[in-house]
């Protein structure tokens, strides 16, 4: 007769056996010097630098040149030699930009923030609200990453925090909160299809999905056991997030949030709460990531739960401001424009910060 604990144990056990044999039967497996040809959607960004743009596809990186421009959604056929797990001298062969509502909706949005507002401002509004990366300018990126707020500006589950708990505010005040849980679980889906399936957008949708689950059928689910579940769906369908950064630094940086942060928030009371909240949070991921940060990359900034400290509780409302005037924007442009002005003070502070303490 199985315990419940040993009956968690046994399901735990079964997963990590599965998402193994996952991994080894569905990596691909190349020769070095072998010539191939990707045919693949893009379901993220890429990341610009100076004279590239990089992605990841069939466990391979890919550096293509800037032009023509890669985004989200995109249809693309490219040819090259493996070497080492990357793809060298690859060839766009084809580019078909994405055909649905949900990349046009997205592309309308984006293209609103920039008739709006300069650079780096729509950019930044872009990167928080909907994770897009191609808006940002190189200069502006690198600073990002250098004092260590790049979480922020792109796609995190961050963002599919601020759009439940939206949803959840706004609709409790038509419906009783159980009857909303649809609503809510259907408005982060959307979120998703719009910003795109980046490891950590995945990540907190699925725990979200998890717990407000859990709610509609009367049941509890702890946080850390979400984050688990989370884990497990993902690596099994897509077993190469294994070793994929994106999403070690994701389920890293929220364990240490769940573990640390009630303690470390505790020892700041001295602090005014706007600045509790987001330092507290800041230094608890810290604690995860640093490590492996260092490992990956060899730099770590120390002033980063600072400036982290300093530039969190402007994300929120930044958030909001932007999602809110996105929408406006596309039916009626002059209320779509005055939200984003009103957004211009939070992200003036936002790249002041960055730009000051960039050393």
């Amino acid at each position: 007769m199985f315990t419940k604990k040993s009956k968690t144990w046994l399901v735990f056990i079964s997963l990590i056996l599965l998402i193994t044999f996952r991994f080894i039967t569905t990596r691909p497996v190349y020769k070095a010097g072998q010539n191939i040809r990707i045919m693949t959607t893009v379901l993220v960004d890429p990341i610009k630098y100076e004279r590239s743009q990089y992605f990841k596809t069939a466990g391979l990186k890919v550096y293509l040149p800037l032009i023509p421009e890669i985004i989200y959604g995109d249809k693309i056929v490219i040819e090259g030699t493996v070497n080492d797990r990357e793809l060298i001298n690859p060839t766009l062969k084809n580019l078909e930009a994405g055909q649905n509502n949900f990349l046009g909706i997205r592309h309308k949005i984006i293209t609103f923030y920039q008739s709006v507002l300069p650079e780096p401002y729509a950019g930044l509004l872009a990167g928080i609200t909907i994770g897009s990366k191609g808006g940002l300018t190189n200069d502006f990126w690198n600073k990002v990453k250098n004092t260590g707020v790049a979480h922020v500006v792109v796609a995190s589950g961050m963002n599919v925090t601020f759009v439940t708990a939206f949803l959840v505010n706004f609709l409790v005040v038509f419906l009783p909160r159980r009857k909303s849980i649809p609503f809510v679980i259907l408005g982060i889906l959307l979120y998703l299809f719009i910003s795109g399936f980046e490891a950590p957008l995945v990540r907190a949708a699925i725990m979200g999905i998890v717990v407000f689950g859990a709610q509609e059928t009367g049941r509890i689910v702890s946080a850390s056991r979400a984050l688990i579940l989370s884990a497990c769906c993902m690596l099994i369908i897509k077993p190469e997030w294994l070793i994929d950064i994106g999403f070690i630094l994701s389920f890293v940086a929220t364990g240490s949030i769940l573990i640390f942060e009630p303690k470390i928030r505790s020892k700041l009371n001295f602090l005014p709460e706007v600045l509790k909240e987001g330092l507290s949070t800041s230094l608890a991921a810290q604690i995860g990531v640093t490590p492996i940060l260092f490992v990956t990359f060899g730099q770590f900034n120390i002033l980063s739960p600072i400036i982290n400290g300093l530039i969190l509780w402007t994300v929120p409302f930044i958030m909001i401001l932007g999602v809110i005037g996105g929408v406006l924007g596309l039916v009626i442009p002059i209320l779509g424009k005055l939200i984003l002005y009103i957004s211009y003070p939070l992200l003036w502070w936002f790249v002041s910060i960055v730009t000051l303490l960039d050393f």
